[in-house]
Order: structure tokens, then C-alpha cells, then sequence
């Protein structure tokens, strides 16, 4: 059974969610603050599927939790905002959060968005499971990516699937709908910035030069290409 940690300081949205998601056959690990979640993630780190953080908080805020919780772990993470603020999303994704979901929501709206985390992060039989790139390598069996001196890239989930799918169709030029499809499940509307922060903090993990960058190039009106040439093997 998968297991959830969720943090929100209003009683009755976790007492919804946790009813919701047990009736869904998912675990449920419910905090009120930022200390209690704290304490939680230490006892059930190793065992965590996915974290969903509230932004406000009494004692912090989703933000610094999101980034507590990268220094330690790569586990998928939902952060919950304010349904009107651009900047919670933009703030949430820069610190490592995986996906968003904006307040008013419905329980059935953030049981899909789990369910298509999670299974875009699940671990699968590939047919070939090392990508090798300018330094890098790609480890699609145990989901990382290492430097030249076998050094782990601090990656969070939708960051390995958005460099997977890259590293998967090198030279060919990559719509925004696309990517934003293979990584979230859904497309992105005109306004949503979230894909070009995320490909920004790729960059940034790749040693990527933002104002000139060499791996992912941006094609004007087109999307993104990866440009390195990759190769590709079992062992």
C-alpha cells in the first residue's frame, strides 16, 4: 500500500483527505504543522510514496518544508496554493516541488494527480537502462543520474522523467505540449510558467549555461531540443 504524508492545519480537509484516500487503498500519514510533519518524515522517510504540503502554515510554510524535505529525499511532492497566486507555484516548483494544485480543489481532482505521479515516477523494466551523455549517466533501473565522478544530481522525480524523455529523443525538437504531457499529464495553458522553471532547474542540476545553453536548446515558437549525443546501453 502506498503511503502518503500530508500536512494542512485545518482539521476538516485532513480528516476528508485521509477518509478519501484509505477508501482509495493509500496509507495515510496526517501532520497540523511544520514541527509534526517533521517528525513524521523522520519516522516514515523510507517508506513514503508521495508528501502533500500545504503552503500556509501556522508555525512555517510549505516552502521551507519542500526544501527540509529535498535535502533529504527525492519523494514526489504536491504542494497545495492559493487558486489566485502565480508566485506560489512558480516558488514551489524553483524549491523541487513535483506538481501544484490549486485551492478550491475537489478530493477526485488530487487523487488524479497522485495517481499520474505516481505512475510516472514508478520504477520500470526498461529496455536498456544507461543513457550516457557529456559526463552524465542516466540510470533508468534505479532512477538517478550520476556526474563523470559518479557524483548523484539532486533530481526530483518530475526533473529524472523530464531528462528521461530528453535523453529518449535526442535532436528532435519537443513541443511544450508534449513535455508538459509526459511529465504532469496534461497540458499547460499560455500563462503557466511552471515548464520553463522546471527545464530552468535542469539546466542549472546539467551545469547547463542558462543564457547560452548547450544540452537543452530552446527552438523559438517550437519547444526544446536536446542537442548532446547519447548513448545508450544495458550495462
Amino acid at each position: 500500500m502506498r503511503k502518503i504524508l500530508i500536512v494542512d492545519d485545518d482539521q476538516k480537509t485532513r480528516v476528508l483527505l485521509k477518509t478519501y484516500l484509505e477508501k482509495n487503498q493509500y496509507e495515510v500519514v496526517l501532520s497540523h504543522n511544520g514541527e509534526s510533519f517533521l517528525a513524521e518524515l523522520k519516522t516514515h522517510d523510507e517508506q513514503l510514496s508521495l508528501v502533500i504540503l500545504d503552503v500556509m502554515l501556522p508555525d512555517t510554510d510549505g516552502f521551507a518544508l519542500c526544501k527540509q524535505v529535498r535535502q533529504r529525499s527525492n519523494v514526489p511532492i504536491i504542494m497545495l496554493t492559493a487558486s489566485s497566486d502565480e508566485t506560489d507555484r512558480i516558488v514551489g516548483l524553483e524549491l523541487g516541488a513535483d506538481d501544484y494544485i490549486a485551492k478550491p480543489y475537489s478530493p477526485r481532482e488530487l487523487l488524479a494527480r497522485i495517481k499520474a505521479i505516481l505512475r510516472r515516477t514508478a520504477i520500470e523494466t526498461p529496455s536498456a537502462r544507461y543513457y550516457r551523455f557529456v559526463g552524465f549517466t542516466l540510470d533508468l533501473k534505479e532512477r538517478k543520474v550520476v556526474d563523470s565522478a559518479g557524483a548523484p544530481l539532486a533530481l526530483t522525480g518530475l526533473d529524472f522523467q523530464l531528462l528521461k524523455y530528453f535523453v529518449e529523443h535526442p535532436g528532435v525538437i519537443l513541443d511544450r505540449s508534449v513535455l508538459c504531457e509526459e511529465t504532469r499529464g496534461r497540458d499547460s495553458g499560455p500563462l503557466d510558467r511552471s515548464l520553463d522553471v522546471q527545464i530552468s532547474r535542469l539546466r542549472l542540476r546539467l551545469n547547463d549555461d542558462g543564457k547560452q545553453p548547450a544540452l537543452i536548446k530552446t527552438v523559438r515558437g517550437a519547444g526544446y531540443v536536446f542537442s548532446a549525443e547519447v548513448n545508450v546501453s544495458h550495462a
